[in-house]
């Protein structure tokens, strides 16, 4: 019996990245920048995420933010699917209620 191999299929996730004013602080986020990111999970996605905000080479030049680190949320906007937020805690990517972005 052969096993067949499937691809899983890539959609792009609309991901807006919210950051404090300055490094290290509880309250106060705000929008930094919104993006599309390619994933087949919302894990694959923030992955992707990271790896973008984290190399110098690979940031979008209109992008005024610093790199993504602990603490930094990610919201991931699926439409009638739902929304969803994760912040970035030293174990990993944790998702979190939409009130800690206020």
């Amino acid at each position: 019996m052969l096993k067949e191999l499937v691809r899983i299929k890539k959609k792009p996730y609309d991901v807006t990245i919210f950051q404090t004013p300055i490094f290290r602080q509880k309250k106060g986020y705000k929008e930094v920048y919104r993006i599309f990111v390619n994933g087949s999970t919302h894990q694959e996605c923030l992955e992707n995420v990271f790896k973008k905000f984290n190399v110098p080479d690979c940031i979008p030049k209109d992008y005024e933010g610093r790199f993504i680190s602990t603490g930094d949320i990610v919201y991931i906007d699926e439409g009638r699917q739902g929304q969803f937020y994760y912040k970035l805690l030293p174990g990993g990517w944790e998702p979190v209620n939409r009130i800690h972005i206020r």
